[in-house]
């Protein structure tokens, strides 16, 4: 899963490069939540230059649709169009820097949910070919070329740093603590542990899966309990409500005689309102859908 930042369209190094005169000039912080996200992404970029960039962007973003909302505005012969312009140019250009500079949670939300999707079933492949007396990195290898997603990406880091010289326990105790996911760094951290006392992997793995297995059940359990509200939220808002209205506009329109491009326009708007509503919720019920799902 690559990471580029929304609204650009060139890669990490180039906007790097383009934006350094303006990276230079903030002020660093040691303890900053971008920056500890940003880490958590593996993305090579300060805090600094990430900050850069989206101010670049801002910019360009700014003049771009200010020339375009005055434009258009004093064709409109708008008489406050030198105010209208530069308004809409700086709600438009802030809200787009505020999505470049929310990026990297939603990006490591993303990522962790990819991770723990694919999880178990990894856990179950290692464990099988434990069984069958693979070695560890050959296992990490065959992980890492295996269809497994983001996760397979991370077991691609681990072997090239194992591969560069770096010892495998250090390697897998520091892509845990880097990756975002609780669940791979408690078993990447179970595993370096059983690795530096000598314990059988097999039984160690065995016990990360029966773990994963109960904190599964647990997220279903959860899942249904916060269904129950929401589907009667959705009951009331697309069905009840919907029914209710096409009735009372029904009624209205005959009782007052309403206008018929009024009519038209209340049933159209309570169509387009039942329709977003139904994209709303499914949006909601996918983003509270459990990680260890596949």
């Amino acid at each position: 899963m690559k990471f580029r930042i929304p609204f650009t369209f060139s890669d990490i190094d180039k906007l790097k490069r383009r934006s350094s005169f303006i990276s230079q000039r903030i002020k660093r912080k040691k303890n900053s939540k971008l920056k500890e996200e940003l880490e958590s992404a593996g993305i090579d970029i300060t805090r600094e230059e990430y900050i850069g960039v989206c101010l670049r962007n801002l910019i360009i973003i700014f003049i771009f649709t200010f020339v375009v909302a005055t434009s258009f505005f004093a064709v409109a012969n708008q008489k406050i169009f030198y105010i209208l312009g530069p308004g809409v140019a700086l709600v438009i250009s802030s809200f787009l820097f505020f999505m470049q500079i929310m990026f990297p949670k939603l990006y490591i939300t993303k990522k962790q949910k990819d991770i723990e999707r694919n999880l178990l079933y990894a856990l179950e492949d290692i464990l099988i070919q434990l069984n069958s007396g693979v070695p560890l990195f050959d296992i990490l290898r065959n992980i890492s070329y295996a269809n497994y997603g983001v996760l397979s990406d991370e077991f691609k880091k681990a072997v090239h740093r194992i591969n560069s010289g770096e010892p495998e326990v250090a390697v897998l105790a520091d892509i845990g603590k880097r990756n975002p996911s609780v669940f791979l760094k408690r078993t990447l951290w179970q595993i370096s542990n059983g690795l530096n006392a000598g314990s059988d992997m097999s039984l160690i793995v065995r016990d990360s899966i029966k773990t994963l297995n109960e904190e599964q059940l647990i997220q279903i359990q959860s899942y249904g309990n916060k269904l129950n509200p929401l589907i009667m939220f959705y009951m009331l808002l697309s069905v009840i409500v919907p029914s209710l209205s096409v009735t009372f506009l029904t009624i209205l329109a005959s009782m007052a005689g309403m206008n018929k491009q009024i009519t038209i326009g209340a049933f159209a708007g309570l169509f387009c309102f039942v329709v977003l509503f139904q994209i709303m919720f499914l949006g909601l019920i996918k983003s509270r859908r459990p990680s260890l799902l596949s």
